[in-house]
C-alpha cells in the first residue's frame, strides 16, 4: 500500500515586524486517491465518503467538480498545460475530517508519472474563511537537490497579520521515509516568515491510528483552536493587522470566494 501516515512536526517563525515563534506536533495522512476504498477496509476508524471518527471527503477539495478527486486534479493540471498521466498515481498530504470536522490550512498533491517520477505538486492552501488557493509546482521548478522548489506572489489572505503583497518560496520534497515541507514568506528581497512541517513515515495500521488519537486527539480543533491562540499573542504583540476586505485586488484565483471579495456571495 502506497498510503501511511506522517508524525510531523510543525514550526512557525517569523522575523517582522515582531519575532514570534511556535512549534506543535501533529500526524498527517499520505493517501493515494486510488487506494481511499483500500483505506477504508483496513482502517476501522476511517471511512471514505461516510462519517466515522477519521474520515475523507472528496468534496472538501478542490479544484471543485464532479467527478473524482483524482480526475479534478488532472483537470486542473490539463489547464494550465501539462499532460497528466492517467495510470500515474496522485498522493495527497493533508488532514481529513475528526468525527466530522475538518480544516485544512495546507494539503499537497503530488503527482507521478507510471514509472513513479514526479511531475508536479499543487499546493492547496487554505483559510479561516473557507477559501482556498492553489499552487502549481511544475517539473521545471525541481532543483538539483530533487525538491519542488518555487517564489510565488501570495495573492491570498492566510492571516490577518500578513501581508498580501508578499511571496511564498516553496521547498517539497516528495515525501519518502522522511517528510520535508518548507514554505517561507519574502517580503520583496528580506525573508519575514518561514515555516517547516517535517516528519517521519509510519506505517497505515489500526494500532498506529489508536495510537495517534490517544496523542494527538481531536486534531482539526486544535489546528483551529492554535491559529486563534497565535493570533491573539500576534495582537497582543501589536503587529500590524490586514483587514481582508480592504485588499480585494490582491486576493487573486481564490476558490469558494468569500462575500467580502465577492459581493453578493451567498
Amino acid at each position: 500500500m502506497n498510503s501511511c501516515f506522517y508524525e510531523c512536526s510543525l514550526m512557525h517563525h517569523r522575523f517582522a515586524p515582531r519575532v514570534h515563534h511556535f512549534q506543535h506536533d501533529l500526524f498527517m495522512f499520505y493517501l493515494d486517491l486510488d487506494e481511499l476504498a483500500a483505506v477504508a477496509r483496513k482502517l476501522s476508524w476511517f471511512s471514505h465518503e461516510r462519517w466515522n471518527v477519521y474520515s475523507f471527503c472528496e468534496r472538501d477539495h478542490e479544484p471543485a467538480g464532479a467527478g473524482p478527486l483524482k480526475q479534478r486534479i488532472h483537470g486542473f493540471l490539463r489547464e494550465h498545460g501539462l499532460e497528466p498521466v492517467p495510470a500515474g498515481r496522485v498522493m495527497l498530504l493533508t488532514l481529513p475530517r475528526v468525527l466530522g470536522y475538518i480544516f485544512n490550512p495546507i494539503s499537497i498533491y503530488y503527482c507521478f508519472n507510471p514509472a513513479g517520477e514526479p511531475v508536479a505538486t499543487v499546493a492547496e492552501v487554505g483559510n479561516t474563511f473557507r477559501e482556498m488557493k492553489l499552487y502549481l509546482l511544475r517539473a521545471s521548478d525541481v532543483a538539483p537537490g530533487g525538491a519542488f522548489e518555487k517564489l510565488v506572489p501570495k495573492h491570498f489572505y492566510v492571516s490577518p497579520f500578513s501581508s498580501l503583497d508578499l511571496n511564498f518560496d516553496f521547498r517539497l520534497k516528495v515525501p519518502g521515509p522522511k517528510l520535508d515541507v518548507k514554505i517561507d514568506e519574502h517580503d520583496g528581497h528580506r525573508k519575514v516568515f518561514i515555516s517547516t512541517l517535517t516528519g517521519r513515515r509510519k506505517e497505515m495500521t489500526n494500532r498506529n491510528l489508536a495510537w495517534f488519537t490517544l496523542i494527538y486527539p481531536l486534531l482539526t480543533l486544535k489546528v483551529i483552536f492554535l491559529i486563534h491562540w497565535h493570533a491573539l499573542r500576534l495582537w497582543l504583540k501589536r503587529i500590524p493587522f490586514y483587514a481582508k476586505a480592504a485588499r480585494p485586488d490582491l486576493q487573486r484565483d481564490v476558490r469558494r470566494p468569500h462575500e467580502s471579495i465577492n459581493p453578493g456571495t451567498p
